[in-house]
């Protein structure tokens, strides 16, 4: 459709094409500048957008691969440990390490498959794998409650004694230590390249972490003569386990749900509305597709203007939005000619 001017209706979509020039923007500097590039690098070729896609993924490979021999090495010795000791709260936290884990298979399955290209099936790629994935995660966080409360439940009906209590301390002081540099390497991993589902097992090993400090509670309460210290921390590890349950729920919820948070809407507002030539916001739509981001948004011009030049706006326009966006892979920019009262 054509309109005065020479503008015609125009999908501007770069993702995949190699258009290379420059435009107006800043850049921190100094050594924020530099620390931020060692996290994000900067670059305005869309190939080294879809590069920087494909290492986050190889980055969440390798966080998952290291999570998992440390989690699965800290439950073994745990594990041991509770033939020992006979703790119910020590079984809650050993099996709720097992399955935390277990939780990283589905996790790099999902980013395996985020690394493949989409095709006539899957034209938005695979990047929802993760997503569900992230469910698979909290089932687990909830097979864990359920385990945890059934046996601190049944230890309190049916007391037993707790032997070898300070090697039940040294068991939690174990699991601490295992899934707290666990938690600290997924939730750093995960937030750097966008993925909720590395951020939520990241948390849930944290709780795993702090609910082993709990059966050392448990312990140290059994050798100060309260011998139900046991599966009463057993019961609070349920619940901690519940409440973070409910968080890692929500975050992935959101993800499904295609919601994003406000501040990366406003963010992309401003953007496309301070580009020059822009003259209004017809649309905008941001969604996370695993830990990438993509866009769609219309924009008005005068109606003035030629093709060419309507392009060239276009164009500097999904600039500033990628470069404004963090882990904004691809943006879709329809065009239109503005009304003319609203052309200043």
């Amino acid at each position: 459709m054509s309109y005065p001017g020479g503008v015609t209706e125009h999908d501007h979509h770069h993702g995949d094409d190699e258009h290379h020039h420059e435009h107006p923007h800043e850049h921190p500097t100094g050594l924020r500048g530099r620390l931020l590039e060692l996290v994000r690098p900067h670059s305005h070729d869309s190939a080294d957008s879809v590069d920087e896609a494909l290492e986050d993924s190889a980055r969440g490979i390798r966080a998952v691969k290291v999570s998992l021999v440390a989690l699965a090495v800290t439950a073994l010795v745990q594990g041991l440990l509770v033939l020992v000791t006979g703790s119910v709260a020590l079984l809650a936290d050993t099996v709720h390490n097992a399955s935390d884990a277990l939780t990283a298979v589905p996790l790099w399955i999902a980013f395996v498959l985020a690394r493949r290209r989409p095709d006539q099936r899957f034209t938005y790629g695979y990047g929802r794998a993760e997503d569900l994935a992230g469910v698979f995660v909290v089932a687990m966080i909830a097979l864990s409650a359920v385990v945890a409360g059934v046996e601190s439940v049944r230890r309190l009906l049916d007391p037993a004694p707790l032997d070898h209590p300070w090697v039940l301390v040294a068991a939690g002081l174990v699991g601490f230590a295992g899934n707290e540099l666990v938690a600290v390497y997924r939730i750093r991993v995960g937030r750097s390249i966008g993925s909720a589902a590395l951020v939520a097992d990241g948390l849930h090993a944290r709780t795993d972490g702090f609910t082993s400090l709990a059966v050392v509670l448990g312990a140290l309460g059994v050798m100060a003569g309260f011998p139900l210290a046991d599966p009463v921390v057993g019961l609070l590890i349920t619940v901690a386990i519940l409440v973070v349950m409910r968080g890692a729920a929500r975050d992935i919820y959101r993800r499904l749900m295609d919601a994003v948070d406000p501040d990366l809407t406003r963010a992309a507002t401003v953007s496309l509305t301070e580009t020059p030539g822009v003259v209004g916001l017809e649309h905008l739509r941001l969604r996370w597709i695993g830990h990438r981001m993509t866009a769609e948004a219309g924009i008005t011009v005068s109606p003035d203007l030629d093709l060419v030049t309507a392009h060239a706006i276009c164009h500097d326009a999904e600039r500033r939005l990628v470069d404004r966006v963090p882990k904004l892979q691809d943006a879709t920019i329809h065009v239109s000619p503005a009304e003319p009262a609203s052309v200043t």
